[in-house]
């Protein structure tokens, strides 16, 4: 039985309060000596930066160590490795040969989080988790997670990202250290259909298994994203001898890749190349594009394959080949964490599911306690957190509430996420919602924007042009139809930003109110089944979810925030 695997004790617990709350300095060597988050412009980057002196200001996240947040420079996109390596960059202008005595981890956290665009405003890494009082959010838990590594790591960076969560065991007496030259990578035992997806390491097997909670391997070269017969024929199999691997019910199993470790010479030669090169032109992938390179069995192969790139830029296959050159023998060490869990909460699915019906996440991180049910279940719950519902609410289990105000009689649908929304009296979310109010400037003036898809749809899908608006499915119906019932002409709408890629995410297609209520009552009408039209009122702006994220008010939403979260302490209180 695989059960309570997660590092977040009462010790780790009781660590980050002590160092938080108290307003205690962490000690040289005791934490990491700098915290950074990628973000990808600068609209982001500020975003981040704000809401990270508030959590210092409260007093909610280590104190002493120093944060940065960098955005990728202006022009091409340049992916999770080319942010790495501007982010190498940026550190070494700012700290010199002393950044060859830091312990850095380095946070992946730009994107504009179309698969979760209650995350979009605000971001990834501050996307709330049931846990804590301040209520956590993803910094934090992944600190907490992290909390013992930097004490068992020479110089050098820790790489990870801010939508997942890695949850281990490992026996009292051990350690993961990160002590070894090269890139040294956390391995998770994986069943073969979830390695399609993502990276698998190939073991030497000539090397003995211990058959313990934490072993220490070496990899002959990385696959990312293989098919099942790539893996076989590359002897990335293992098989399910021992009690180790009871929480994998096949008999055959991969070592998927997370979270990676590179020592302070490796960076520094790849930070060399990136100064060499200048500006990229291209995405690089952190993980293919580095980690393929790596290992003895490694070949240069791989820099031709672009059936995982979404979109392939001329030069992408050299800088590929100069990446390989430059990494070639460098050794790949893995740390095998055969009690381990690699949850991945980037989509409004994984979202629910997690939170609200995957017993062993909620078991592991001790979320019973917070959602007040038996450790003993296997049933659906709805997750509220920091939210302000009065009596007479009814909420279905399988659903989200976060950072919301629900009048009395308010009732939410199953299978619902609702993100600070102010949601009035009487007023009923239908099943498979999601719902997310923002706070904008328009035109001089202070307004705000509700925004609604179906859980299943696709916000990153594009038709190409406004002709072919009919290919985008909204709430399971052509978006064609939803004009048609909401009184609007084909014709009419307007799409934000580069016309030649129409989708969800940039189609004009939600009122811009001047209070935060009537802007999800005004929306929530447009969900409403039945013929019958939505009458707008006359003059209202229409406003696509990207165009409200580019003049989001982001000073106006925190303050929101904290508000409720004043008033949820008094009620407690009361």
């Amino acid at each position: 039985m695989f059960v309570h695997v997660f590092v977040l004790s009462l010790v780790t617990e009781l660590w980050i309060k002590k160092q938080t709350s108290s307003g205690k300095q962490v000690q040289p060597g005791e934490f990491w000596d700098l915290v950074v988050l990628t973000a990808v412009d600068d609209n982001q980057r500020e975003a981040y930066e704000l809401q990270i002196s508030e959590k210092l200001g409260r007093k909610e996240i280590p104190l002493g160590i120093s944060y940065h947040v960098f955005s990728d420079p202006p022009g091409a996109k340049i992916g999770n490795g080319g942010a790495t390596l501007y982010s190498l960059q940026r550190l070494e202008d700012i700290y010199g040969k002393a950044l060859g005595g830091y312990r850095i981890l380095l946070i992946h956290a730009g994107g504009f989080s179309q698969r979760l665009p209650n995350a979009s405003a605000l971001g990834k890494i501050f996307t709330p988790m049931p846990l804590g009082d301040p209520l956590y959010q993803m910094l934090e838990l992944k600190l907490a997670v992290f909390v013992d590594l930097p004490k068992h790591m020479k110089p050098g960076v820790l790489v990870t990202s801010a939508d997942c969560i890695e949850l281990y065991s490992i026996a009292e007496d051990e350690n993961i250290r990160f002590d070894r030259s090269g890139f040294t990578a956390l391995a998770h035992p994986s069943p073969i259909s979830i390695g399609t997806t993502h990276g698998v390491f190939v073991l030497d097997q000539k090397e003995k298994s211990v058959l313990a909670d934490m072993e220490y391997r070496t990899c002959l070269h990385f696959l990312h994203k293989p098919s099942v017969k790539k893996m076989h024929e590359n002897g990335a199999v293992c098989k399910s001898q021992d009690s180790c691997m009871s929480l994998l019910s096949d008999a055959e199993f991969v070592y998927t890749d997370s979270t990676y470790y590179v020592d302070y010479n490796t960076a520094m030669s790849l930070l060399s190349l990136f100064r060499e090169v200048g500006p990229l032109g291209c995405e690089i992938d952190a993980y293919g594009d580095f980690l393929q390179a790596l290992g003895p069995q490694a070949t240069v192969a791989y820099t031709n394959n672009t059936a995982n790139v979404t979109k392939q830029e001329s030069n992408l296959v050299e800088m590929r080949q100069k990446i390989f050159h430059c990494l070639k023998g460098t050794p790949l060490n893995l740390v095998a964490l055969n009690h381990s869990k690699f949850y991945h909460i980037g989509t409004t699915t994984e979202y629910l599911f997690y939170l609200t019906e995957d017993p062993c996440l909620r078991g592991e991180l001790g979320l019973y306690k917070v959602l007040g049910y038996s450790p003993n279940f296997s049933f659906k719950v709805c997750c509220v957190m920091l939210s302000d519902v009065k009596p007479g609410c009814s909420l279905t289990p399988g659903s989200v509430v976060e950072y919301c105000r629900l009048e009395a009689g308010a009732h939410v649908g199953g299978r619902t996420i609702l993100s600070g929304c102010w949601v009035g009296a009487g007023l009923k979310v239908p099943d498979g919602t999601f719902m997310h109010s923002l706070c904008v400037n328009r035109e001089g003036q202070t307004g705000f924007v509700t925004v609604t898809f179906g859980i299943e749809d696709d916000l990153k899908k594009s038709v190409g042009s406004p002709a072919n608006m009919e290919g985008l499915n909204l709430f399971g119906a052509s978006l064609v139809e939803c004009l048609a019932k909401w009184g609007l002409s084909p014709e009419s709408l307007r799409f934000s930003g580069d016309t030649s890629s129409c989708s969800l995410w940039n189609a004009c297609l939600f009122p811009v109110c001047p209070d935060m209520r009537n802007s999800f009552s005004l929306t929530l009408e447009m969900l409403q089944p039945g013929g019958s039209t939505v009458t707008l009122p006359p003059g209202t702006k229409l406003m696509s979810l990207q165009e409200a994220l580019q003049c989001k008010n982001l000073e106006e939403m925190l303050k929101y925030r904290k508000k409720l979260m004043e008033d949820v302490k008094m009620k407690k209180l009361s």
